[in-house]
């Protein structure tokens, strides 16, 4: 968790305890973004390598110019702002930088491998700038690009862009000009009011209809905003794009915030893969949590057998592998760092359970032959319970799974709350072996919990 934000009065619902212009942020537009301080100064040689940057790469590049190159923002009107520059986190205590044993210690392998992506895809795109532009490479490190990264992964905000602030000048200019229009009798009122219509839409469709056809969507950074802290449910913090003032706002939620306690803002439903690789904690009981467990097509099948007195008949899984439900037979390799289940594992989440369609498939796999010749060989056709023995034998399946799952780590949930005592009682130990306890932790409650649902 970062400083926080703590109140020094009693706080009221909608009470705003900051306001920042837009001028004083860092933002980046997603897909491309222009930004001529950038390309001027850092690819004056290739102004598409930093355009056609992923937005945390492009915020990393401003963070680093304005650290290691002029920390005057021009565009703020000559503002320096070194002073939150210098007020930043200079190290991050995040699984990228832990050493091997220490990610194995998470006993959890989507995040082993979404952590090597991690590193694969960032040292790929510092290269790739490097190669680029002579001045980047000649004032920007490896270890500069990475902290303007993961300065931009914890403390950016996003939403769908919407335009440009609300600009008074088109609509105090067309009402002039419809004054003199009517006034001097150059036309008719009809005409006037026409011409006055197309200003005004042309401005709506410029600030909201158009950037949401091209998808576009809005990363910024927002000082002193940027220093509140994340919570999954019970936000006493909103933090809003204020369109008529051209400005962001941090303000109170019903209802308030007491003198001396800390004001907490929500990040969005960020589970605890994301919090903790991009972020360096982990929420307790978090309700956006997740586990992705193997694909199907590595579970033992044989087990689930014994465990639902039914055998897996002919032509099941080959019907299932085609309609894509078994997952990978290997990595897909890819380049997107949001997605941490590159081999397509079953996941289950704390607020819905199982994904219905693994449900669905196993209704297939451990169906009879004649719910199976019932079906047409159909998978689509178990996609609602067939029969009550059915429906117990595939839940029966899911449940042996995740049982087989829970079993398999190395601690039990026992033995790691055992541990995270002794580290409140005061033994020593490193950070990240916290954070890994605790992170083990948190999957398999969440295990457990499924296990229970399935009952």
């Amino acid at each position: 968790a970062g400083l926080g934000l703590y109140s020094a009065q009693n706080l009221s619902a909608n009470d705003i305890v900051i306001q920042v212009p837009t001028k004083l942020t860092l933002s980046v537009e997603s897909p491309t973004d222009y930004n001529a301080a950038m390309e001027k100064n850092l690819f004056s040689s290739d102004p598409k390598a930093y355009r056609n940057s992923p937005w945390w790469t492009a915020l990393s590049i401003q963070l680093n110019y304005y650290d290691k190159v002029d920390s005057v923002n021009q565009l703020a009107g000559g503002v320096d702002i070194k002073p939150w520059i210098d007020s930043l986190p200079r190290a991050y205590d995040t699984p990228l930088h832990w050493s091997e044993s220490s990610l194995d210690e998470l006993q959890y392998r989507p995040m082993m491998e979404a952590v090597a992506l991690q590193k694969r895809v960032w040292r790929k795109q510092y290269d790739d700038l490097v190669a680029a532009s002579k001045e980047f490479s000649s004032r920007i490190s490896y270890d500069d690009f990475v902290w303007g990264c993961e300065t931009a992964r914890s403390r950016a905000f996003s939403g769908a862009y919407s335009g440009s602030a609300f600009n008074p000048i088109p609509y105090a200019t067309v009402t002039a000009l419809v004054a003199v229009y009517i006034g001097l009798g150059i036309g008719t009122v009809e005409q006037a009011a026409n011409g006055a219509a197309l200003v005004i839409c042309g401005s709506i469709l410029k600030d909201f209809v158009i950037p949401k056809l091209l998808k576009a969507q809005k990363y910024v950074i927002c000082p002193l905003i940027d220093m509140a802290n994340h919570v999954g449910m019970g936000a006493t913090g909103n933090v809003a794009f204020e369109y008529f003032s051209d400005g962001f706002s941090l303000s109170a939620l019903d209802p308030g915030v007491q003198q001396g306690k800390e004001m907490f803002i929500s990040y969005g439903p960020r589970n605890n893969d994301q919090l903790l690789q991009y972020y360096g904690f982990v929420e307790q009981n978090n309700v956006h949590d997740v586990y992705i467990l193997p694909p199907i097509r590595q579970w033992n099948i044989e087990a689930l057998e014994d465990a639902c007195g039914r055998k897996v008949g002919s032509g099941r899984l080959e019907k299932l592998d085609r309609a894509g439900l078994l997952g990978f037979a290997t990595n897909n390799l890819n380049t997107n760092t949001e997605a941490a289940n590159s081999i397509g594992g079953v996941v289950l989440t704390r607020a819905t359970g199982i994904d219905p369609a693994v449900i669905q498939a196993l209704r297939a796999l451990m169906s009879t032959d004649d719910e199976w010749d019932d079906s047409g060989e159909a998978i689509g056709n178990f996609a609602a319970e067939v029969s009550p023995a059915n429906e117990r034998a595939a839940r029966t399946a899911v449940r042996r799974a995740m049982e087989m799952e829970l079993e398999s780590k190395a601690t039990t949930i026992e033995e790691d709350e055992n541990l995270l005592k002794m580290y409140k009682e005061g033994k020593s130990v490193d950070n990240e072996e916290v954070l890994a306890v605790l992170f083990r932790l948190e999957k398999k409650k969440l295990l457990q919990e499924a296990i229970r649902s399935m009952i």
